[in-house]
């Protein structure tokens, strides 16, 4: 992971500004045992991550410490609870939303698409990202407008909303799952797909680690992330609204974002 100081100017600025009103926020009160119980039932707070997205879990280049959106917001959940963090990793993002479906995991920030709806419950939206496409200089893929042709190979993760998305919208050119971002960047590097999709947070922090890579101008889409937990949770789901908007509200969204390096936000 890795923070380029000009973009760490540029948004540090409305970020403080953030973080100086946090006093001004209504503290979310302390939850009690019900709460406790709906939102960690195992006594832990178990996170669901998948390495790669700075909303979800990425590494420090230089320490190994981890970040993401997902690991900040839920380790403070899991204080205001008074519980252990326990992250729980996957390699892609449908795993994650079904370790949640199944109540193997308790929390996770992700896209609060209508299929994923059905499957989790979701707080209002926290912040919206841009979907896009990354390319390296071999590909013909040279702009938006040349995506849906013939021969055309697209990947995304496999079981992601894009893949579904993109699989319904093209004509012609061909969705490629992989298997993990990783797998995903070194099939790019071998020439087997002509771009990769999926938000503009991910595609950046993947670019950073494929020389000459870029992301394609405009965007095909837009993500609108949020907390989500279990179905079945309605006990805590008063309790884990107002911490949704105390996030917001007091700057530690921001905070967590910018740690993570979060980038390819969409405008308001």
């Amino acid at each position: 992971m890795r923070i380029d100081p000009k973009r760490l100017r540029r948004w540090s600025l409305p970020w403080l500004a953030a973080l100086l009103v946090a006093g001004c926020a209504a503290p979310v009160a302390t939850p009690d045992a019900a709460v406790r119980q709906a939102l960690a039932p195992t006594g832990a707070l178990r996170v669901a991550v998948y390495l790669g997205s700075p909303t979800s879990l990425v590494l420090d280049a230089k320490t190994g410490e981890k970040a993401g959106v997902s690991v900040d917001l839920g380790r403070e959940l899991a204080a205001r609870l008074g519980v252990p963090l326990q992250l729980v990793e996957h390699k892609l993002v449908a795993e994650v939303v079904a370790s949640l479906r199944e109540g193997r995991a308790d929390f996770t920030v992700t896209n609060a698409s209508p299929e994923r709806a059905r499957l989790v419950d979701f707080t209002a939206p926290l912040v919206d990202l841009e979907l896009g496409y990354l390319v390296l200089p071999t590909s013909s893929v040279r702009a938006i407008a040349d995506v849906d042709r013939s021969g055309i190979r697209i990947g995304v993760s496999q079981g992601s909303t894009s893949q579904g998305t993109l699989t319904a919208a093209y004509r012609h050119a061909r969705v490629v799952g992989a298997s993990s971002l990783s797998a995903a960047a070194g099939m790019l590097r071998r020439g087997e797909l002509d771009a990769f999709a999926t938000n503009k947070a991910v595609l950046f922090q993947m670019a950073d680690s494929l020389p000459e890579a870029r992301i394609l101008d405009g965007r095909w889409g837009v993500e609108h992330l949020a907390i989500a937990v279990p179905q079945g949770r309605s006990a805590g789901a008063e309790y884990l609204r107002r911490f949704a908007e105390d996030m917001k509200a007091g700057g530690q969204l921001r905070a967590a974002a910018l740690r993570a390096g979060l980038r390819g936000t969409a405008a308001p």
